[in-house]
């Protein structure tokens, strides 16, 4: 194939397959614990890290998984603290990153480094990024098969797997920091802005095919894959920005998922009653 002669294009399907499995893995149990936008505050507090990177000569990416780590111990710390209003935690991490963004950004020589994380770049991802990208999978997808359990339980009910034993503030502290370095690695590629679609749409899909929670899982990573994968092509040949294609693809597979299912239940409520009035009949 010709896309694949190129060796940015290379690089770019194996970092987007790459996160396109790590992505979701994470994704599953932020939906579950009904934290669907910290992606996004994580993603937008990412921009000040980058920022700073700019800024100090260093590695934007270097820069914005340290602040994603500390936006998001600031919202564990918050959520305990507010636990009957959770929510404002993430309201209030994104307020204070996007704040702290727009200081710094002025001082950024660059607007055009800092641009390219708004909405992704990963046809221009270097050596370095590639490793990085392939160290935070490996570590992701080891920590998540070892806590595989734990999770589930943790995502589920708190306080239940609190009784149960499991520690739940140890495991909550490797998933936050885990949760952190995958996004702030994500805005890299498919961009700050849209970072959080691509934790929540797959999972969205897989939830309305999958029957259990591994189902839920294995189908998430299949759907981010596929969308991954089919964005890179249709980015290639139509000149698109990549980020955009393969978070649009996953909104239209879930639109069109829900569309389907209403459409299969209505013909089975027609049919049931056909069924019924021939057995009255």
């Amino acid at each position: 194939m010709e896309i694949l002669k190129h060796g940015f294009m290379q690089r770019a399907f194996v970092v987007g397959i790459l996160l396109a499995i790590i992505i979701p893995c994470i994704g599953v149990i932020v939906v579950l614990k009904r934290l669907s936008m910290i992606g996004d505050t994580l993603s937008h507090s990412s921009l000040a890290g980058v920022a700073a990177g700019l800024i100090l000569g260093i590695n934007p990416i270097i820069g914005a998984g340290a602040v994603c780590i500390i936006a998001a111990l600031g919202i564990e710390a918050i959520r305990k603290r507010i636990p009957r209003f959770s929510e404002m935690s993430i309201a209030i991490m994104m307020s204070a990153g996007v704040g702290l963004a727009g200081v710094l950004s002025g001082f950024v020589k660059s607007a055009a480094n800092f641009n390219s994380f708004l909405f992704g770049s990963i046809v221009a991802i270097s050596g370095f990024e590639l490793w990085l990208v392939v160290g935070v999978s490996c570590a992701v997808m080891l920590v998540f098969t070892l806590l595989y359990k734990e999770l589930f339980f943790i995502a589920l009910d708190e306080r239940a797997a609190r009784l149960a034993g499991i520690p739940v503030r140890a495991v909550n502290f490797v998933f936050t920091i885990l949760t952190a370095v995958t996004v702030s690695v994500a805005a890299r590629t498919v961009g700050a802005l849209i970072v959080s679609s691509m934790m929540v749409a797959p999972v969205a899909c897989a939830m309305q095919t999958g029957k259990n929670y591994k189902q839920t899982v294995i189908g998430a990573v299949c759907f981010a894959v596929a969308f991954t994968v089919a964005g890179l092509f249709i980015a290639y040949y139509a000149r698109l920005k990549p980020g955009g294609a393969i978070v649009l693809l996953g909104v239209l597979c879930l639109v069109f998922i829900l569309a389907a299912k209403r459409v299969y239940t209505s013909l089975r409520r027609s049919r049931l009653r056909g069924a019924d009035s021939a057995a009255r009949g």
